[in-house]
């Protein structure tokens, strides 16, 4: 009768531990897309600003000061879900990448120096959100692996847990870049 005892004391403490390592890890997703969140807020109040300053100078770039300040709207949406600021923040990263490239072919824009402080402003925010992504990719990696391992699964899957999405780059991301090109322009 002991034996059994024990060995239903011990079932009941590997599953508690598993239950607590499972809430723990997934708070932690939380907390820190939560720390994401708030840098991608930060950014999005940046880019009104943005756009603003350099709308006078590109104005037959209109349609892509458009498409950023639709896609800030999106993302300032109560209710939208982690997925979907995640499908947001890749649209915006690769919009703010072109309007970073056509505002090279201005001269006096770059010369600004209201569009140079924004432009530290963003550099600086987007340095945040890259630090504020890796370390959301390890906590969704490590809350991941504890879904779908044995035994952790078997409580993930009691308590409904499923996995979470990484932040990954875009397609156009992933090329490399023409540095000749660059230079040749």
């Amino acid at each position: 009768m002991n034996v059994i005892s024990i060995i239903f004391g011990l079932i009941a403490v590997v599953a508690i531990l598993m239950y607590n390592s499972l809430v723990s890890k997934k708070n932690q997703v939380d907390n820190i897309f939560g720390a994401v969140d708030a840098v991608l807020k930060k950014r999005f109040d940046l880019i009104p600003n943005l756009v603003a300053s350099v709308s006078q100078y590109m104005e037959h770039e209109k349609s892509t000061l458009e498409k950023i300040t639709e896609l800030r709207a999106q993302a300032m949406k109560p209710g939208i879900s982690d997925d979907q600021k995640i499908a947001l923040d890749a649209k915006l990263t690769s919009a703010l990448g072109t309007i970073n490239i056509a505002m090279e072919a201005y001269p006096d824009l770059k010369a600004n120096e209201n569009v140079m402080h924004l432009q530290r402003s963003l550099t600086e925010a987007e340095e945040q959100i890259s630090a504020a992504r890796r370390a959301y990719n390890q906590a969704v990696t490590d809350f991941n692996n504890a879904v779908e391992m044995f035994p952790t699964n078997l409580m993930a899957s009691y308590m409904k847990l499923q996995r979470k999405p990484v932040f990954e780059i875009t397609a156009t991301e992933r090329q490399n870049v023409d540095v000749g090109a660059l230079f040749n322009k």
